[in-house]
């Protein structure tokens, strides 16, 4: 009986530590950034849901049970967690509006060696938003190039083009989302 009761709990354990290792850690203090993404929100919720996300609403839903939904967060890493820039993820918040337009995006953390003037600046966060879902996220059209940096704009660009898709389909009413 102990043999079986060790072998249940090795498995269990395993298998939390599968499920761990398949999610791409990031900041594990993320809410520093919520106002940012979200200016006029007065709550945010506990990440969960799936997708993982958080929700920001527009009132305490503590105190207003019925309280707006303004959008969601989350991070491009949990969404796409196999994109990957020249030398690794790169770690991407989106704030995702209920209409299917990006409300901001915040590149917290990347390892690209040419970051500093590609995906770091605030320059490259700032053209995503107001983006919609639709939009084409093309680096050279819609996504502006940057010289010796592509793979990192190039996959910071499908990171956030393909999370917020993902995120639209899941959470959004598609009769809400502005094409």
């Amino acid at each position: 009986m102990k043999r079986l009761a060790a072998l249940v709990v090795l498995l269990l354990t395993s298998g939390i530590a599968l499920a761990a290792a398949d999610r791409i850690f990031t900041n594990p203090k993320p809410e520093g950034h919520f106002k940012k993404l979200f200016p006029n929100a007065v709550a945010f919720s506990n990440v969960g849901g799936n997708p993982l996300h958080w929700t920001a609403y527009g009132a305490d839903p503590a105190k207003t049970p019925n309280a707006p939904v303004l959008g969601y967060i989350f991070w491009t890493t949990d969404m796409v967690p196999q994109e990957h820039g020249y030398h690794g993820a790169i770690h991407i918040l989106v704030g995702l509006n209920t209409n299917g337009t990006i409300s901001n995006v915040v590149v917290d953390y990347n390892s690209e060696p040419y970051g500093y003037f590609s995906v770091d600046p605030p320059e490259f966060a700032e053209q995503f938003k107001g983006k919609s879902i639709f939009d084409k996220f093309q680096v050279g059209a819609d996504v502006d190039y940057v010289s010796r940096a592509s793979l990192s704009v190039g996959s910071a660009s499908r990171a956030i083009r393909d999370s917020t898709r993902i995120v639209a389909r899941a959470l959004l009413d598609p009769n809400a989302v502005k094409r």
